[in-house]
């Protein structure tokens, strides 16, 4: 093989590498920014400044603002507080082509 078609195979997994990475990146956007419209549906579905839902959650809210604004990345326990403190359950379905992230409203029994 000469070092010209080395060369050319290298630079191709090099572009295939960065298609890949790129794709992935958009995916993890995709699913920060589902997240963050997610919480700021629920809060304002429940009348709620961010001040008020940091408060219930335990929370500051800059850390509020952080999350609607797809600026962190949640933890579990986050995820957990913040489903109770707007009375309802968190709902992740992630698939290949879509990311979809729903805090569905507690029903009164």
């Amino acid at each position: 093989m000469s070092h010209a078609r080395w060369k050319l195979g290298r630079e191709r997994q090099l572009v295939e590498g960065y298609a890949e990475a790129a794709e992935a990146g958009r995916a993890e956007v995709r699913l920060a920014m589902a997240f963050a419209k997610a919480v700021y549906d629920r809060r304002k579905e429940l009348g709620l400044s961010q001040a008020q839902l940091a408060e219930r959650a335990g929370l500051t809210q800059a850390k509020i603002s952080r999350l609607e604004g797809a600026d962190t990345v949640p933890t579990l326990p986050l995820l957990r507080r913040l489903a109770l403190a707007m009375d309802s359950t968190l709902n992740i379905a992630l698939d290949d082509d879509r990311e979809e992230v729903a805090f569905v409203a507690h029903t009164a029994a």
